[in-house]
């Protein structure tokens, strides 16, 4: 009888949401989708949807307008998604207030589509586009992004009216080890990085001995480039509360903490937002859909350290510690968070959990690879065409990702090398660019899954300058607890600037290769262990580039700023234009005999902002290294 009131209670809810979104839609009319996550918001997705409420107000057209979160193409919003009928939906990029009242009197007024305003390129005679029709989503497998920028992040109807929570219906009428074994029959691994089995780890906790137990979804994001967790929040926060709820009643606990970083506001607010109207609904608190479930759902804001990732040092952080991991074993799933079995999974793994439950577990072995199936998410930044989030199946290749999904690289450059798995993975050149994406590929070839961080390089990025920035990175956010993280990532980290600054000697390499491989075997934690696999990868691929900065003071990508010179083509020069002039800051370019411009070595600086001024049709201003290379041009003498 109890889970048939469930049942009578959950469709309750699902015939109350589908009502309250058949209203909002009232019978058929407009419907206009403003991607509002922090993404569209810092483009001016606000103003955007201001001028769209304007423009209707004006000529009084009866159109709905619905916040949605991201859809994943960040290099073009504000991004627009016109529902109008007789039309499939439209995607419209870079929506200014201009484009977007015009969009109201041309397209919702007249019927005119404005096809130089939809996103991606179209020929004469095409169709118009649906949505679904790009590259990017014909190439991605979304199952966990599956409903991000189609419904509104801060409405629980638009969950639930596309059958969500019903996951969560059907844990509750299976056993706790019903749940746990199909978690484990999916092969589902944790999408935090390290790639444990999570049905295990669940076993492992439901197994162990304590009176209270705990959830905690780990969404303390700190890799640089990094954004799938928080926009998966701000897009979709019921999916992670409903895959918490389940890994809740599977490992019999009765608390949840979202761990997230204050510097993500939005993601925050609605994550809060979520908890409210799940427990309004009784899908959290006491007695969930009428069943003797309970489970409570927290967030605590963590301060913004990068080791917190650890799960260990999370722990720490909640009970009002510094940061810092423990020793292990035993393990967080053994004694954890106040000493009690505690699970810790990141964002991506819970919110895979409701599509299993509801799918089934040969459903999701089906996608991706045989050791590492279902999908996975990467915020894809750096020198690509499309940079954005990605959801594509296990196995995908590194070359389909960037050149076929995201568009390959900009401005006719060439591929260089890609950084995955964030400031701690590995940098891999091009004759990697056929590695299939999963845990095991991707570590053999010396790189890993880390959360989901992908930079893509291209010929005019130095292999040098950029491990001395993540090292930089991974340094200054080191807890200091381990002698060889705290002082190791520290000399690796001088020796790094040294060559990046011309002072390379003798024996740098080596000490780069031993420095590395002793951090490695020597730190506690998995920031320690981690941080030397730029360093390891980069000396293995691109060791020419190291030599030819030591040994020949020599910036092959014209880089880094002590071993590159800037100087001024005489013969590409035009006579009369100051357009360099004007914008070196420290007055470093003068004007010679002949009425040419030239650079005074000795006043500049390196900033480059002359190659920018310079009008593409003389591209006079040059680079060299190393720097003795460029042409001296004396100052013309004073009158």
């Amino acid at each position: 009888m109890t889970m048939e009131k469930a049942e009578k209670r959950y469709q309750l809810l699902i015939d109350s949401a589908r009502r309250h979104l058949s209203n909002q839609e009232n019978g058929g009319k407009p419907m206009i989708h403003i991607g509002m996550a922090t993404c569209g918001l810092a483009s001016g997705a606000a103003a955007t949807k201001a001028a769209f409420e304007e423009a209707l107000s004006e000529i009084d057209l009866d159109v709905g307008i619905i916040p949605v979160g991201c859809l994943g193409h960040c290099y073009a919003e504000p991004l627009v998604v016109i529902h109008n009928p007789g039309f499939p939906p439209i995607c419209y990029h870079n929506v200014t207030t201009g484009k977007a009242k015009a969009l109201v009197r041309a397209f919702l007024k007249e019927g005119d589509p404005l096809f130089e305003y939809v996103l991606g390129a179209m020929e004469e005679n095409d169709l118009i586009p649906s949505v679904m029709d790009f590259p990017r989503f014909n190439l991605e497998k979304r199952v966990v992004m599956e409903k991000c920028g189609l419904i509104n992040p801060e409405e629980i109807d638009g969950y639930l009216a596309g059958g969500g929570y019903s996951g969560l219906l059907k844990a509750l009428k299976s056993s706790p080890d019903a749940v746990i074994e199909e978690i484990t029959e999916s092969g589902l691994r944790g999408r935090g990085g390290a790639g444990f089995p999570t049905g295990r780890k669940w076993r492992i906790a439901r197994d162990a001995l304590g009176s209270h137990k705990v959830i905690i979804c780990n969404a303390d994001e700190g890799d640089p480039g990094a954004y799938m967790d928080r926009t998966l929040i701000e897009s979709n926060p019921h999916q992670l509360l409903e895959g918490m709820a389940i890994a809740a009643h599977a490992v019999g606990a009765e608390e949840g903490i979202v761990y997230v970083r204050a510097e993500y506001p939005l993601a925050v607010t609605r994550m809060e937002n979520a908890i409210r109207q799940a427990t309004a609904s009784g899908l959290l608190g006491k007695g969930i859909l009428g069943t003797s479930f309970n489970f409570e759902c927290t967030i605590f804001e963590g301060s913004g350290a990068f080791v917190c990732g650890e799960e260990t040092a999370l722990i720490e952080s909640l009970e009002g510690n510094r940061g810092m991991p423990r020793h292990r074993p035993p393990y967080p799933v053994q004694c954890g968070l106040w000493k009690q079995p505690t699970i810790i999974n990141n964002v991506k793994t819970l919110s895979s959990i409701p599509h299993i439950l509801n799918r089934g577990a040969q459903w999701y072995k089906n996608i991706g690879s045989e050791k590492s199936p279902g999908t996975a998410i990467f915020s894809v930044v750096g020198k690509v065409v499309h940079p954005g989030l990605v959801e594509i199946a296990m196995g995908t290749t590194l070359r389909t990702l960037i050149f076929d999904i995201c568009g390959g690289i900009p401005n006719h450059r060439r591929f260089k090398a890609v950084q995955i798995g964030g400031p701690s993975g590995g940098c891999l050149p091009e004759s990697f660019l056929d590695t299939p994406i999963d845990f095991d590929s991707l570590t053999k070839a010396g790189a890993m899954m880390g959360s989901g961080g992908i930079v893509v390089m291209d010929e005019d990025d130095c292999i040098a300058d950029v491990t001395r920035y993540f090292l930089d990175f991974t340094q200054k956010e080191s807890c200091g607890k381990c002698t060889f993280c705290r002082i190791g990532t520290l000399h690796l980290l001088n020796a790094l600037h040294r060559i990046t600054r011309g002072e390379g000697r003798e024996g740098d390499i080596e000490l780069l290769q031993v420095l590395s491989e002793e951090i490695k075997e020597g730190s506690l934690c998995g920031l320690g262990k981690t941080a030397p696999n730029p360093v390891l990868t980069t000396l293995k691929y691109f060791m020419e580039e190291y030599e030819a900065h030591i040994l020949e003071k020599r910036c092959p990508a014209m880089r880094c700023r002590a071993l590159t010179a800037f100087y001024i083509d005489l013969e590409l020069c035009a006579r009369g234009c100051d357009a360099c002039v004007g914008s070196c800051p420290v007055e470093a370019i003068f004007t010679t005999a002949n009425r040419k411009k030239a650079i005074d070595q000795e006043k500049c600086v390196k900033c480059g902002e002359c190659v920018a001024a310079c009008p593409p049709e003389y591209d006079a201003v040059k680079k060299v290294s190393p720097p003795e290379l460029a042409p001296i041009i004396e100052r013309p003498k004073e009158q």
